[in-house]
């Protein structure tokens, strides 16, 4: 075990099960948190397990000791965690936009605030985010998935200006589209044409964590395909 820790919140998924993996192979010990259990027991057993739902704000901080106590204090936090619903403006439900800032914004916040603590002990971390090009650029038919991650976006900004001068660097990727089993099960061939793969946003995440992207914060780097 290294004593270099990485938490990979959603590591459950696609996303995140990548970003797990390549963590692990850069040295770092690595704990994959998801609510998904089924997914979390996909990943290899060098990396631990640790389930919980992040997006209800009382989860983050147990979670983040129980790391703590167990492996040590992180260095870095990846949040892949998010979801997404189809519909233009007119026809967002209460219910919806609630879903997607709780999702998208509320788990990036909690978590946040769950592991900055423990990053201050150590001297400094880094926290890398997922947002989306959707949230830079105006996109039809996306209305309340576009403003949560925009507000993601503003999140990494503003987290970048509060922590960077404590030695936190906040950045994050922002894919247009990433080829998940979910994204092919109901987008024709045409929209996947140029959607990348999780690996490859994996590697640019790795990236952003790293000391060698040290210089490097509140950032939202583009991960549009080809």
């Amino acid at each position: 075990m290294s004593d270099r820790v990485a938490v990979v919140a959603g590591a459950g998924g696609p996303l995140g099960h990548a970003v797990a993996v390549k963590l692990a192979s850069s040295g770092f010990s690595v704990v994959g948190v998801d609510r998904n259990e089924d997914g979390l027991r996909e990943l290899p057993d060098t990396i631990r397990r640790v389930p919980g739902d992040t997006t209800d704000p009382a989860v983050p901080k147990a979670v983040l000791e129980q790391v703590v106590a167990e492996v040590g204090p992180p260095e870095v936090l990846v949040n892949t965690i998010g979801t997404f619903v189809l519909g233009d403006a007119l026809s967002v439900t209460p219910d919806e936009l609630r879903r997607l800032i709780d999702i998208n914004v509320g788990a990036a916040l909690w978590l946040t605030q769950a592991v900055v603590p423990h990053m201050l002990q150590r001297g400094g971390g880094s926290l890398v985010h997922v947002s989306a090009r959707p949230a830079a650029v105006p996109t039809a038919g996306m209305a309340a998935y576009s403003l949560s991650k925009a507000a993601l976006s503003h999140l990494v900004r503003v987290l970048d200006t509060e922590l960077r001068p404590q030695g936190i660097r906040v950045n994050a990727v922002a894919p247009q589209l990433i080829d998940t089993p979910k994204n092919r099960s109901f987008l024709p061939p045409d929209a996947l044409a140029h959607a990348v793969t999780p690996e490859a946003v994996a590697e640019l995440i790795v990236f952003l964590a790293s000391d060698a992207s040290a210089p490097v914060s509140g950032a939202i780097l583009p991960a549009y395909g080809a």
